[in-house]
């Protein structure tokens, strides 16, 4: 793994004290055979009925842009959003990742949860060939198909014809029963992402080859010197302390990603501090 850090100042005055952000970078080189894989079909379906209103549905656009992100050009995605209606925002065809992103971005919360009318247009998207349908939601089907059995019944017919189904379920109060019976009937997984950060093992778990695990529970410390104070760690991975500082737990690190540190150091009068290492 590559390492680097950024600071949000390059110089300080010498007069007064400092608080100074840095943001340390980890590179994960690919994996060797990255390559090797074929290419894939997928619809990502996007729920965004108000149900999701909130962090749900900013962590499942998230995951879609890393998704995305995540794709050959050679392969081909079709984008679904639905609440009680449902929109095509990109049909299926070979990955133009900006134009994905910004699709993704623009996602507002809507109305109603028509699961059955994203899914199925989903399903249309990949006939005529074999594919994976890719629902994220929070489960709460109310308009269109809401019996479960029914629900169920579609995703095992469209698995027979070569095009299966995985779930990926967001917030406390989602319908696991039902995503996991679809998931089951559909030739996929559940699962629950309470974080952008479950996104990659999701994704390799149901993608075979779309990303690999390169280096497995990554830590990082920071220790600051005694004259600096440690103020504090924007992001939220999970920490303990050490000797002289703490412990963050990244997690692992998946090939071509990178993850990023942000925290802040509480710097001394300078002048007194003179040339020292900070952290």
């Amino acid at each position: 793994m590559n390492a680097s850090i950024r600071l949000d100042h390059s110089l300080l005055s010498l007069d007064g004290e400092h608080d100074v952000h840095a943001m340390l970078e980890l590179s994960v080189p690919a994996p060797a055979d990255s390559d090797a894989r074929p290419p894939l079909r997928l619809a990502l379906v996007l729920d965004r009925s108000g149900s999701m209103t909130g962090e749900k549905l900013e962590v499942a656009k998230r995951c879609a842009a890393w998704l995305v992100s995540r794709l050959r050009a050679d392969d081909e995605l079709a984008l679904v959003a639905y609440d009680d209606s449902v929109r095509l925002l990109a049909p299926l065809a070979p990955v133009r990742e900006a134009e994905l992103r910004a699709r993704i971005a623009s996602l507002a919360p809507g109305g109603s949860t028509n699961l059955s009318g994203g899914w199925l247009r989903g399903l249309e998207q990949l006939r005529g060939g074999r594919g994976k349908i890719l629902l994220l939601t929070d489960g709460l089907a109310n308009v269109g198909v809401t019996d479960p059995a029914r629900l169920v019944a579609l995703a095992r017919g469209a698995g027979q014809d070569g095009v299966g189904t995985a779930t990926i379920g967001y917030g406390s109060d989602f319908d696991e029963e039902l995503l996991a019976a679809m998931a089951d009937a559909g030739g996929g997984n559940a699962h629950w992402a309470a974080t952008p950060d479950a996104a990659p093992g999701i994704f390799a778990a149901e993608l075979d080859g779309l990303t690999r695990v390169v280096a497995q529970n990554v830590s990082v410390e920071i220790r600051p010197a005694a004259a600096v104070e440690l103020v504090g760690v924007l992001n939220e991975y999970p920490s303990v302390p050490v000797a002289g500082g703490v412990q963050l737990e990244v997690g692992d690190g998946y090939g071509g990603e990178r993850r990023r540190v942000v925290f802040a150091l509480h710097v001394p009068h300078l002048a007194a501090l003179g040339p020292a290492k900070v952290a």
